[in-house]
């Protein structure tokens, strides 16, 4: 059974940095895609940033690129976003997901209807 779960989430003022880590198991092949996304209230889910697992590759969306950044660390089933000079606007739940390598390949890393499996979320707040 695929599980994925969300940590590091928390309240900083505008400016500041956070770490979200999605652990995630029970995935049997090993190219797959996760990407993180975020929904913040009143607003449709949005697809932040996504990784190639067994590949490498990486995709941000314009309202973040040059401050977010997803990794992986190596030998392990985590990945990490990590997000530095953080708006008031970043404010959502963020997600973590997981789909088959294909979603990634081609393109559809934002697309959250293209994901498989879901982790429970974890709060970021940032305030002004």
């Amino acid at each position: 059974q695929v599980q994925l779960v969300e940590s590091g989430g928390g309240s900083v003022l505008a400016g500041g940095s956070l770490r979200l880590s999605c652990d995630f198991s029970g995935i049997t092949y090993s190219r797959n895609c996760v990407s993180w996304f975020r929904q913040g209230p009143g607003k449709e889910r949005e697809g932040v940033a996504g990784y190639a697992v067994g590949g490498g590759s990486v995709n941000y969306a314009d309202s973040v690129r040059g401050r977010f950044t997803i990794s992986q660390e190596n030998g392990k089933n985590t990945l990490y976003l990590q997000m530095n000079s953080l708006k008031p606007e970043d404010t959502a739940m963020y997600y973590c997901a997981n789909a088959r390598s294909w979603v990634c390949s081609t393109g559809n890393w934002a697309q959250a209807k293209s994901f498989d499996y879901w982790g429970q979320g974890t709060q970021v707040t940032v305030s002004s």
